[in-house]
């Protein structure tokens, strides 16, 4: 099965590290020119260089702000492919959640991907050819105790992308969403650290973690990014044509899960 993104443009979001970075370097394997987005220019500077070998653009901006969106649109114009996986995530008691903390959540993680997608959604419509797909989450469907307001951000994003699949039907462009279950990065290792001992070894703390805040999931180990980006890379694909309005599960295989 070869995947060819030969001659297509993509946008990442929030690719200077973590599953945005695995993502991008995926869809540079596959011939795609693609734009590393983060807020500064020296996180995407940097991002671009240890990425290496493939055609990677350099889209600092802060994608969550409308200024930040108009200088995406202005340093790539036209994408083929558009993956929204800009996010923010952490814990924090439900009832000590502020407005300002819903906001804010709301507009990083799900306005700054409605966004984008608006603008480039009717471009792809015109050339017959398009991809857009959202990084949800298993806090979509198994919403965790201890940050409610990142679950909700995250079954929101399984409403929009059906809605805008609806909205693309019968052009040539998909809409997916991918629902990620707990991965393996830098910052989910704070994450996890924030929960358990600290002073565990990290392959201790893992299944600790996993046994104690995720015991629905059947792989009893954080997924590495990579493994999100396959999936992502394929869904890219023109071998992906008829899948389209869809949620579909990086998720370790989690037991309770009901999707749409």
């Amino acid at each position: 099965m070869r995947l060819d993104l030969g001659g297509k443009t993509a946008l990442v979001t929030g690719s200077t590290q973590g599953i945005g970075r695995a993502i991008a370097a995926g869809l540079a394997a596959a011939g795609a020119r693609v734009g590393v987005n983060g807020r500064s220019p020296e996180s995407v500077g940097r991002a671009v260089k240890e990425l290496g070998d493939g055609d990677f653009v350099a889209v600092p901006a802060d994608v969550a702000t409308e200024a930040g969106a108009a200088r995406v649109l202005e340093l790539l114009p036209d994408v083929d492919i558009l993956i929204n996986n800009l996010g923010v995530y952490g814990p924090q008691p439900a009832l000590e959640i502020t407005d300002d903390e819903w906001r804010r959540y709301f507009e990083v993680n799900v306005l700054s991907a409605i966004r984008l997608t608006r603008a480039y959604l009717p471009g792809m419509r015109e050339r017959g050819w398009g991809r857009v797909q959202y990084i949800a989450s298993d806090s979509a469907v198994v919403v965790p105790a201890e940050m409610i307001h990142y679950g909700m951000t995250k079954t929101a994003l399984l409403a929009v992308a059906r809605g805008f699949a609806k909205e693309a039907a019968g052009s040539g462009v998909t809409v997916n969403s991918v629902i990620a279950g707990p991965t393996h990065t830098g910052g989910v290792e704070d994450f996890v650290y924030s929960l358990v001992d600290k002073d565990l070894p990290w392959d201790e703390a893992q299944r600790e973690f996993m046994r104690r805040h995720r015991p629905q999931s059947l792989l009893q180990r954080l997924i590495e990014p990579g493994e999100i980006a396959n999936m992502v890379v394929y869904l890219a694909s023109p071998l992906a044509s008829a899948t389209t309005g869809g949620a579909v599960r990086v998720d370790g295989g989690y037991v309770d899960a009901i999707l749409p």
